[in-house]
């Protein structure tokens, strides 16, 4: 296994302070330095800007983001229990590691730090979609961030990246990919992890388009939560809940009221949120 610093093993730090991974806060922790290696070396040069990292739990990926040269890492960690752990990392760093102790749902990234600035994160599962969801959705774009690299259970990995006709495709994937370009960069098996989880990981990759499609965001948050909300149903009937009017507005969205929101694409969804925008 990787030794990519002085500080002890991470199997010893989690004895030591006795952090058992909890399923109410979403913890897996990934031990295997050589893939939070991999991780830190996927999100590309890290010597210019300051890394967001959310559940940092004992310091493996954090460890990894400033070893691989990251100019400061803020790490976002609810669990008190890890607290004393990060302070030894941020110790041999030199500071370069900011704790923040708290709810990162609570926290707007933007906030905390100037210049460049990339999220990347084994994310706890309990919140990894919803946090993803506010980071495609802030008023700014381009945004404040400039790549996410990000870790989910790969089934959520399948729907961020999912395109029209793809079995995973849904809401999730409009939104992400109307904004980004998306990738999953590789897969992470359960056994990496302590516990284990059940199911295999993903890390995904985004980076946001300069210019979209534009687009009326509220009205396209609506329209992809009505369509995907009753997905084997026509858009005339998952969208009349909107609108009145919603067959007129579907074909004046250049679409087929007859369709349904899997054969959808991007561009589709965003006249259609045009289209329900209007008075």
């Amino acid at each position: 296994m990787a030794q990519i610093d002085d500080l002890p093993p991470l199997r010893e730090v989690i004895a030591e302070h006795g952090l058992d991974a909890r399923k109410s806060l979403g913890q897996n922790f990934l031990l295997d330095l050589n893939l939070t290696s991999r991780i830190a070396r996927s999100a590309g040069d890290l010597s210019d800007c300051t890394v967001i990292e959310v559940g940092p739990g004992p310091g493996g990926l954090t460890r990894a983001l400033l070893a691989a040269g990251a100019k400061k890492v803020i790490a976002i960690e609810k669990d008190t229990r890890c607290l004393p752990a990060l302070a030894q990392i941020s110790e041999h760093y030199n500071g370069k590691l900011e704790v923040i102790e708290g709810d990162a749902l609570k926290y707007n990234p933007a906030e905390l730090a100037d210049g460049p600035i990339k999220i990347i994160a084994n994310l706890p599962y309990n919140v990894g979609t919803q946090l993803l969801l506010g980071w495609l959705t802030t008023e700014e774009w381009p945004p404040f961030w400039s790549s996410l690299t990000l870790m989910f259970q790969k089934e959520v990995g399948q729907r961020i990246v999912a395109q029209t006709g793809d079995k995973a495709y849904g809401r999730l994937g409009v939104l992400a990919n109307w904004r980004c370009h998306t990738d999953i960069l590789f897969d992470l098996n359960p056994k990496a992890f302590t516990p284990p989880p059940k199911v295999t990981s993903a890390v995904v990759q985004l980076h946001p388009r300069e210019k979209p499609l534009d687009c009326p965001l509220k009205a396209l948050e609506r329209v992809t939560a009505h369509a995907f909300g009753q997905r084997r149903k026509m858009l005339r009937a998952s969208l009349k809940g909107l609108k009145p009017d919603a067959e007129t507005r579907i074909e004046a969205a250049g679409l087929r009221p007859t369709a349904r929101a899997e054969e959808i694409d991007v561009a589709g969804f965003v006249a259609l949120a045009h289209a329900f925008d209007k008075d």
